[in-house]
């Protein structure tokens, strides 16, 4: 049984001025030969992660589900690091299949002493080959550890060390060649409608973070030119008292989604009771994003209004 391998390109293929294939990439990786599976590789792009779109994501999720149903063991995906988080979450809400679907990549290229890479691909194909991993929907890898898509962040500008889940840890570990999977989350429904990519590129959703003294002036005409609205509040979901009556207006004619600026813990719904307080927001019409951050919050909100799912409730799955 083979494992589908998805280049999309990133650091982990940068080498000068050229970019890897797939092929180079599993040619300079030690203990291949000990997988047990073959690995059948397809290059997609090799373009840097911040140019990627969700239309390119879907079509690489569409690409691997023809590559399990046709009977791989499951599937990884290389790209690079700047939106992997946003890609495997969004992976991870249409995903419908047992096997696994991995992404992973490098935050030091193969030029420079000590790359990332090999070892981070090693322990994504180990784990999409994996039955331990099965029915955990989409999966990030990277220096041996295993985190729900999720929960997952881009934590670090730098640092190998770069993707950690703050909320709940990974949830588990590569180890010399086995896969340990030490809690197993609840698959979520994800979004069941289907959603074209070209009509997902061609949804306009914004992200707005709070700062002090904001009065939303940046705000106004927006629910004229976008069809929805996340915004990154103070702490656990609190905006300027002035800022308050905007967003409400914003939520009579969008979806405008409350999430939290702070990177880790939920917004709340019912502490707080001042002007702007996640309380006042809430009543107002926003939509509590729970522990979503406000890029995966963004994520959701644009595929369900893609394929009109039901947004209380796709929210409310991570409340």
């Amino acid at each position: 049984m083979s494992v589908a391998l998805f280049t999309l390109g990133g650091t982990i293929s940068m080498a000068g001025n050229q970019r890897l294939t797939g092929g180079d990439l599993t040619a300079a990786m030690p203990g291949l030969s000990e997988l047990g599976h073959p690995v059948e590789i397809q290059d997609i792009e090799k373009i840097p992660s911040a140019n990627l779109t969700a239309a390119k994501i879907l079509e690489v999720v569409d690409a691997a589900s023809k590559a399990v149903a046709a009977g791989a063991a499951g599937a990884v995906v290389t790209q690079g690091t700047d939106t992997l988080e946003e890609s495997a979450f969004l992976a991870d809400l249409v995903w419908p299949h047992p096997q696994p679907l991995v992404f992973t990549g490098a935050m030091r290229n193969p030029t420079l002493a000590g790359p990332d890479g090999p070892a981070n691909l090693l322990a994504a194909l180990r784990v999409a080959c994996s039955p331990a991993a099965r029915d955990l929907g989409a999966l990030v890898v990277f220096k041996d550890e295993i985190h729900a898509a999720r929960w997952v962040r881009k934590t670090h500008s730098t640092s190998t060390a770069t993707f950690v889940s703050p909320n709940t840890g990974p949830i588990g570990h590569v180890v010399e060649d086995r896969v340990g999977i030490l809690t197993r989350p609840l698959r979520l429904d994800g979004v069941q409608g289907s959603a074209e990519p070209a009509e997902l590129d061609n949804l306009k959703v914004a992200l707005y973070t709070v700062t002090m003294d904001d009065d939303g002036l940046l705000l106004q005409g927006l629910a004229d030119t976008h069809q929805g609205l996340v915004v990154a509040g103070y702490g656990v979901g609190h905006v300027p008292a002035a800022l308050a009556p905007v967003l409400g207006d914003l939520a009579a004619r969008i979806p405008v989604v409350l999430t939290s600026r702070t990177g880790a813990g939920s917004v709340v719904r019912n502490t707080y009771h001042s002007p702007g307080s996640e309380t006042d927001l809430l009543q107002r019409g926003l939509i509590d994003g729970g522990f979503l951050d406000p890029y995966k919050a963004r994520v959701l909100l644009r595929l369900l209004l893609a394929t009109d799912d039901d947004l209380a409730a796709g929210f409310a799955q991570y409340a």
